[in-house]
């Protein structure tokens, strides 16, 4: 019995010792200490090109929107969507019977008014004559004052009367003036060479015109020979863009296709989207895409993209060349806990490149500057040829301090447990 009671005693020790030796051989305590995985390359000298990418659609540089500005029934439309264009060509009529009626009653206005002023013109000179001899009269003291003074208005009603007709012919002038371009404006022709790339209406469908604000569009004429990616840049990265910076041009349509083009225009007021919290601010941004870098797929002169196609582009804002560079995943931050702080602060943020000797993680802190998509210009705090940590992210993010113990393995043997 006290066998037995011994005997298990002895198994339990030897249970508890078995685990603590696993996990003081896990913990580095004894034996061989605990190790990270990680992969390395050196830090190397290279051209970086920064880019900013933003989404847009592509449309035309330019393109003019067609509006009447006389009200009516279509009774012509010589175009339809997609035609091709000349400057003066015609496209379409308005009914113009109602603006011949308004010619032809101005033109009678004025013949009236010109009636009008001829009569006026007699009854003057004839009240002038009787006025001239009444006023030699009135000085010969012949006749009295008041049938002087009679005379006197009786001619200046005249002169009025005269001057009346007149501005009646001018204004009856410039009625058929206005007339005769209504009438003219009837007859819609194209403003400049193009393809119309948007019919709004119908044949025989009405529509509005005013000389005083837009009336309703009728249709869209575009020079598709230039075509410009519109797209919206956020206001953090708004002030790296600058007039004349290259871009490459990726379109929905043409997935396998990179164009180039220059921006050529950078709004000045934002556009913002969202309400409070969600808010998000960017800027328009166009970017002309240079005919030579699709001439290729260019047919018979026929562009090859079209109003309205979707696009992503990158900017590149800044290029350097030579310059000291990491994989943009070497490079992370953390809270520098060399004083205690009661509150954080961006201050309080180091950013950090882990080198190595071979066997150790050594910290090192450093500025840092432009990146492209893979790489990261390191300023300061590294140098030449450095044997630099750049895998696995989770490990340079988290795991790794300054001594620790690692285990330089190849990239792709990371992750084969996983």
């Amino acid at each position: 019995m006290k066998n037995n009671k011994i005997l298990k005693i002895l198994i339990a020790v030897v249970v508890i010792l078995l685990i603590f030796a696993v996990i003081g051989k896990k913990a580095g305590w004894f034996g061989k200490a605990a190790t990270v995985k990680v992969a390395v390359e050196n830090a190397e000298r290279r051209m970086i090109t920064e880019t900013i990418t933003a989404n847009g659609k592509i449309q035309p540089e330019k393109e003019v929107k067609i509006t009447p500005d006389v009200s009516g029934e279509i009774v012509e439309l010589t175009v339809k969507e997609g035609d091709q264009v000349t400057k003066g060509q015609l496209l379409l009529r308005i009914k113009p019977d109602i603006y011949i009626s308004q010619r032809d009653r101005s033109i009678a206005a004025i013949s009236s008014a010109r009636a009008r002023l001829a009569q006026a013109e007699a009854q003057f000179k004839q009240t002038e004559l009787s006025y001239k001899r009444t006023k030699q009269l009135f000085e010969e003291q012949t006749i009295s004052k008041s049938e002087y003074e009679q005379a006197e208005a009786s001619y200046n009603v005249a002169k009025a009367e005269v001057d009346a007709a007149r501005f009646s012919v001018v204004s009856s002038e410039a009625s058929l003036k206005e007339a005769n371009e209504n009438l003219v404006k009837t007859s819609i022709y194209a403003p400049m060479d193009g393809t119309v790339s948007m019919l709004l209406v119908e044949l025989g469908e009405r529509v509005a015109g005013t000389n005083l604000m837009a009336g309703t569009e009728i249709l869209r004429i575009a020079d598709l020979s230039r075509m410009e990616a519109q797209v919206e840049v956020n206001e953090n990265d708004i002030v790296r863009v600058s007039l004349g910076d290259t871009a490459l041009i990726e379109v929905d349509a043409y997935l396998d296709e990179k164009f180039k083009g220059i921006v050529t225009e950078i709004a000045n007021s934002a556009k913002t989207t969202g309400v409070s919290a969600d808010q998000v601010t960017n800027f328009d941004v166009k970017i002309f895409i240079l005919p030579e870098s699709y001439i290729k797929m260019a047919s018979e002169g026929i562009n090859p993209f079209r109003p309205g196609m979707s696009t992503t582009v990158e900017i590149q804002t800044e290029t350097k060349e030579r310059i000291l560079t990491v994989p943009i995943q070497a490079v992370t931050t953390r809270m520098d806990t060399s004083e205690v702080s009661v509150r954080a602060s961006k201050d309080d943020l180091r950013t950090l490149v882990f080198a190595t000797d071979g066997e150790y993680a050594l910290a090192r802190d450093v500025k840092t500057g432009i990146q492209d998509n893979n790489y990261i210009e390191i300023i300061s705090g590294l140098e030449d040829s450095a044997r630099i940590i750049s895998a696995p992210f989770s490990a340079i993010s988290k795991k790794l301090s300054d001594s620790t113990l690692i285990e330089i393995v190849k990239k792709d043997d990371l992750f084969k447990d996983q």
